[in-house]
């Protein structure tokens, strides 16, 4: 959520900035609430101040033996204006909140400005795009041949874009989350966290996924639960409310979760395999951090997550996405994208993503500043190292081989027990 106290002081800047991601977006509603609200503050406070000085006024008078019917009658008018002024307030309060939680963060100033992912900057690539000597298939096929992925049974259990994992593809799935857990644990510091995999509303608003993106989310009928999209929602969560030491900072922390998303918007795209199914499962990486300190560790954040990718072997490249195209909490996204030969081209795999305060803001997690004493809030930085299903698709995809095996890349090998499919 946006600062209303850096929007009150730099309007133009903000609305500049909020254009870059959408032209129809703006604060003017905001500042109109704002300025109103103030107004009915300020005439509150002043009956206050006045309502205070009378009921001095008459004990004085009583002392003296005066009649104060009359005074009596003018403070009670006036706590009833103080009551209908108070609930005024808190009605513009409500309002203001509600449009602060339905607008985006501000872009940072680095990140590329466009109208459409076109405009998306590569950073970055690392291997080359897997070439093949005989004719490749996409990873479905090769799922569906070699029975490690029964669509079609998937879609009968559930629904539509549900997938049952079977034999060694079950295997090579928790293979490849146990690795990522280990790797970001034991080499990159974070700690290992097991969430709920379901979170109440105002969780939900923390991270931003709610009200905005309420038709996305699987909501459970009668309860004031969601099945969590990814593990951001419940692990930079675990700190709403509370109030960090800076020596607590910067926290790491790692996730597996299986995420559910109802993709709504998104129907023809990615229709087969398992690049867009409404249940898969990943590993994710949450920072919090000091604003000092935040574009460094979203770079090394980063970095975590490529280094997945090059341990794999798999070829990838790192882009900035534009301001557009970044997320509705984000100011700065870096996109990891895997080669996957059936398209022919990189698919998204790992967004890694800072958003400044302004989730610590709608969650309200601070930290207590060792010089000044004072609370401020912390930066929050998340990205997926990696994305699980789109890891197992492109290893299938990128390591086929003539003969029909995939091999499997050898530092999955002690977790899978096996060496080729």
């Amino acid at each position: 959520m946006l600062d209303i106290k850096l929007i009150r002081e730099n309007p133009e800047k903000i609305n500049e900035l909020l254009k870059r991601r959408n032209p129809d977006l703006s604060i003017d509603e905001v500042l109109k609430i704002d300025e109103e609200r103030r107004k009915v503050q300020t005439e509150a406070d002043e009956l206050r101040a006045k309502r205070k000085n009378d009921s001095q006024k008459i004990g004085m008078m009583k002392k003296n033996g005066e009649n104060t019917d009359a005074i009596q009658e003018e403070v009670r008018a006036l706590g009833d204006k103080i009551k209908e002024l108070e609930e005024k307030q808190v009605e513009l309060d409500n309002a203001q909140r509600n449009l602060l939680l339905h607008i985006p963060n501000i872009p940072d100033e680095t990140t590329p400005i466009g109208p459409t992912e076109d405009y998306n900057v590569e950073v970055s690539r690392w291997g080359e795009p897997t070439k093949f000597n005989f004719e490749y298939k996409a990873h479905w096929d090769i799922c569906e041949e070699k029975k490690i992925v029964d669509f079609e049974r998937g879609v009968k259990i559930s629904q539509s874009r549900f997938t049952l994992y079977r034999g060694k593809g079950a295997r090579l799935e928790r293979a490849i989350i146990n690795f990522f857990l280990d790797q970001h644990t034991e080499n990159e510091g974070y700690e290992e966290i097991l969430p709920p995999f379901m979170a109440n509303a105002a969780t939900m608003t923390g991270t931003g996924q709610l009200p905005k993106f309420k038709e996305d989310m699987y909501k459970c009928v009668d309860e004031d639960l969601y099945l969590i999209p990814t593990a951001e929602v419940p692990v930079t969560n675990i700190y709403s409310g509370e109030i960090l030491s800076e020596d607590d900072l910067p926290k790491y922390m790692t996730a597996y979760t299986p995420c559910f998303r109802r993709e709504a918007g998104s129907a023809g795209k990615d229709t087969r395999g398992l690049i867009r199914v409404h249940q898969f499962n990943k590993v994710e990486m949450v920072k919090l951090c000091t604003p000092q300190t935040s574009v460094e560790e979203h770079e090394k954040l980063t970095q975590d997550g490529e280094r997945m990718l090059q341990l794999l072997g798999l070829p990838y490249r790192r882009v900035a996405l534009c301001t557009s195209d970044i997320g509705f909490s984000a100011n700065k996204c870096y996109d990891l994208e895997v080669w996957m030969p059936s398209y022919n081209t990189y698919k998204e795999i790992s967004s890694c993503s800072n958003f400044g305060d302004y989730q610590a803001r709608r969650a309200n997690i601070r930290y207590r500043d060792k010089e000044t004493g004072k609370t401020q809030f912390v930066h929050t930085i998340n990205g997926s190292g990696l994305a699980v299903g789109r890891t197992f698709a492109a290893i299938i995809e990128n390591f086929q081989q003539e003969d029909g095996s995939v091999i499997i890349p050898e530092v999955l090998r002690k977790y899978t027990g096996f060496d080729k499919i």
